[in-house]
């Protein structure tokens, strides 16, 4: 398979499932329940339609953007997938090198295979995302963890307050974490190039993978163990604004989809939010954030609004752009890119997507990422 082939992001998922076994591909590209929210993800762009303008001198157009005082050279980043690591030797730590290679921000799962202190190593404009219960102890130490190796932006993803109804886990024979089964065996034997190329080389060099940041370590293969990823359930804004006052670098919201929790984040000093439904993984049915990002950066005010969940194009980019996003999020192509091609992979999804976005800025006519406005977006099926 040759990388120059894969011309989008979206033919990167139909060359991922002729690598991964069932299982490691059925977790990336399942949804919650009937997947109504996947889809509403992916439906919601084709409801706007982009506004050109004409005979614009674009030769000198840029899409680096600034995001928390810093500068970055795309207005994207990859989103926190937790199993990059069962897809792709080294998962985690080729999206942190990807990233920081091409001056982009990746924000790391707490639920990856990799000891946090190595991504943030591996990657400079890494963030960390953590899934943590209500309980003060334990966000605690997360927090004194995260601080000591270096993060300076922590994610807190607010949408997990209990394991999503997930029926494509059981059909696909996936399970967390996974039981050495003969359907496994199969499954890998059938997918030579992962069983070779990633879970056998793992073990060889490196030993079984646990999951390291989240909980009790338990191995990535085990016929008894258990995660168990306390009372997510008990999480409440109190809980915020205890690591509001304890840590003290950026601090984001993950999941956020009424215009009245962002304003009370921003009551509460909380430097962003990202507008997600877990790219419909958790509710059967929660509004695509692109639906209700125009009226959370209405309640933003000087907090900075992100977006994640069903991004795919570079038309998608700019137009939560020009609804008041200030940068977007991409999840499930970087995972399978990662597994595909690796580090090269990666790069090459981040390239095309940037290709994308220059080409497209060209053609609705803008230079600069701020010309990207209300303006520029209408309704489909509107009449001028």
């Amino acid at each position: 398979m040759k990388l120059k082939d894969l011309l989008s992001l979206e033919d990167f998922e139909d060359a991922a499932r002729r690598v991964l076994p069932r299982p490691i591909f059925g977790y990336a590209s399942g949804s919650v329940e009937t997947g109504a929210s996947l889809r509403a993800n992916l439906a919601a762009w084709d409801d706007l339609a982009l506004v050109p303008r004409m005979l614009v001198d674009t030769s000198a157009r840029t899409q680096k953007a600034t995001l928390f005082g810093r500068a970055y050279d795309a207005p994207f980043g990859i989103a926190p997938m937790g199993g990059t690591s069962m897809a792709a030797y080294e998962g985690d730590l080729v999206l942190a090198r990807g990233a920081a290679q091409a001056n982009i921000p990746m924000v790391m799962s707490g639920a990856a295979l990799t000891p946090l202190e190595q991504v943030r190593s591996a990657g400079a404009t890494s963030w960390f995302q953590a899934y943590i219960p209500g309980d003060e102890e334990t966000i605690n130490r997360l927090v004194e963890r995260v601080e000591r190796a270096g993060f300076d932006t922590l994610v807190v993803t607010c949408d997990v307050q209990v394991a999503s109804n997930r029926e494509h886990y059981i059909r696909t024979g996936f399970h967390t974490p996974l039981r050495p089964t003969l359907r496994l065996a199969w499954d890998s034997a059938v997918r030579p190039r992962w069983l070779f190329g990633m879970l056998l080389r793992t073990l060889l060099t490196q030993g079984m993978p646990h999951f390291e940041n989240m909980g009790p370590r338990v191995p990535l293969i085990s016929r008894s163990g258990k995660r168990d990823p306390g009372r997510r359930d008990r999480l409440s804004w109190k809980h915020i604004e205890g690591i509001r006052r304890r840590w003290h670098g950026r601090l984001v919201l993950k999941g956020i989809l009424d215009p009245a929790d962002a304003r009370r984040a921003r009551e509460l000093g909380i430097d962003g939010v990202i507008v997600s439904n877990h790219g419909g993984r958790q509710l059967d049915g929660a509004v695509a954030p692109l639906r209700v990002l125009p009226a959370i950066a209405a309640e933003a005010g000087g907090m900075t609004v992100m977006m994640d969940s069903g991004v795919r194009r570079g038309t998608h980019v700019l137009k939560a752009l020009a609804l008041g996003a200030s940068f977007v999020f991409v999840g499930r192509p970087f995972f399978y890119a990662a597994a595909v091609g690796g580090q090269p992979g990666v790069a090459h999804a981040i390239r095309l997507l940037r290709d994308e976005i220059d080409r497209d800025m060209a053609l609705l006519g803008v230079t600069t990422l701020a010309e990207v406005t209300r303006e520029r977006v209408r309704p489909s099926n509107s009449v001028p």
